[in-house]
């Protein structure tokens, strides 16, 4: 499972079993002799966008013996990627011996082109079962190239420049105390974190500590909690969600339009919101007027949470019991440290997960695969997570 995560340029962007250049444990295999001068390529002579890659990062990482041969051993034996696949120009390779890695270089002819497809891959891989792909992301994106280190040591230096890793998987952490920065495509992240399952990446200071010392799996920890996103006011969380709520240009404190409930859209906290501890409360989206509602959402500060999570569960229980299903026009509580979002879209979701919201879950028998947050909530027989088995975040 380790060599599934440690991201290479593969179909897979992974530095899978199959890789050569990736041995059990992460270890490379013998790196490729360099181009004879019968041979040398453009890479290996300096010219060309390799070469400028190959200078760059040999600034920050070693970057040796550059190659764009396709028969470079050091390359995956997939395919993928190459020229036209995720718009990608020109693929190279290089060593990182000190650190006993390599570094694949690509270089794509759009960049939003290149992260939506990356994205979408993550997305699949996650439909198909395997939902902590891309938690230990080594994709790093640069200025007009990427780079794929397979050395976790390698990406830790490479992020010391301004390459960011992007990461896609909805429940990849990014932790306080480290940059992050907006990608081209939505719902996914850049900053300078490397995860690492087995602790070497970058220290999450967030992550709670086994008092034994034997720490925490990264993403369900067995106490506490990896943190959970707050805010001081509703003007505050409305700009916190950003792009994942329709809330910019569509937005409303008013009472009246806080109360309205559509046939596509329903709320969890009906009637007076401080009997749900909601002291603030705010709709997001377009109510019904000449057309149906759209995009439908609410926000909430929240001075009591158990009490709405109390109250959710009843209702989230009395929706289950009918038909051993929640409605799909039924929003989801996603909660924070003293907030919480209403919603039905799982896009949505997929965004405020992003930002570390977490789903009260109270159904029966639930449990989430490994690589998603599992934790504790403020009633007994819910947990808080993000992983949703009715919508695999699509």
């Amino acid at each position: 499972m380790r060599l599934q995560r440690i991201l290479a340029a593969t179909a897979t962007l992974c530095c899978l079993a199959s890789l050569p250049a990736c041995k059990e444990g992460g270890q490379p295999g013998a790196p490729a002799a360099s181009p004879s001068p019968s041979t040398s390529t453009s890479a290996a002579a300096g010219t060309g966008p390799l070469a400028e890659a190959q200078q760059y990062l040999r600034q920050f990482a070693n970057c040796d013996d550059l190659s764009d041969r396709p028969d470079d051993p050091r390359l995956p034996k997939g395919d993928f990627p190459k020229a036209g696949q995720w718009s990608v120009k020109e693929l190279g390779v290089c060593s990182d011996k000190v650190r006993q890695g390599e570094i694949v270089i690509a270089v794509p002819g759009d960049m939003k082109q290149f992260q939506e497809g990356y994205k979408k891959y993550v997305l699949d891989r996650m439909d198909g079962g395997d939902g902590a792909y891309g938690l230990e992301s080594r994709v790093l994106i640069g200025k007009g190239f990427v780079a794929f280190p397979t050395s976790t040591k390698t990406a830790l230096a490479l992020v010391r420049s301004d390459l960011r890793v992007l990461a896609c998987n909805p429940g990849a952490p990014v932790p306080q105390g480290y940059k992050r920065e907006k990608p081209l495509v939505e719902h996914c992240s850049l900053s300078d974190f490397v995860g690492s399952e087995d602790g070497s990446g970058s220290p999450n200071l967030e992550t709670p500590q086994d008092p034994a010392g034997g720490g925490e799996k990264l993403g369900q920890p067995k106490t506490g909690s990896l943190g959970l996103p707050s805010a001081g006011s509703i003007a505050e969380l409305r700009m916190l969600v950003g792009n994942s709520l329709d809330c910019e240009k569509h937005f409303s404190t008013a009472p009246d339009a806080v109360a309205i409930e559509s046939i596509d859209y329903a709320p969890v906290v009906t009637g007076s919101g401080l009997d749900w501890g909601v002291t603030g409360r705010a709709l997001c989206g377009e109510p019904a007027g000449a057309q149906r509602a759209r995009n439908l959402s609410w926000l909430d500060t929240v001075v009591d949470m158990k009490l709405l999570q109390t109250r959710a569960k009843a209702a989230q229980l009395a929706d289950y019991k009918d038909d051993g299903k929640l409605k799909e026009t039924a929003s989801r509580l996603l909660v924070g440290e003293n907030i919480a979002v209403e919603t039905n879209s799982p896009s949505s979701r997929r965004g405020l997960y992003q930002l570390q919201f977490l789903y009260l879950n109270c159904i029966p028998g639930f449990s989430a695969p490994s690589g998603y947050r599992l934790e504790k909530s403020k009633v007994e027989g819910c947990v808080l997570t993000n992983w949703e088995p009715d919508h695999p975040l699509d």
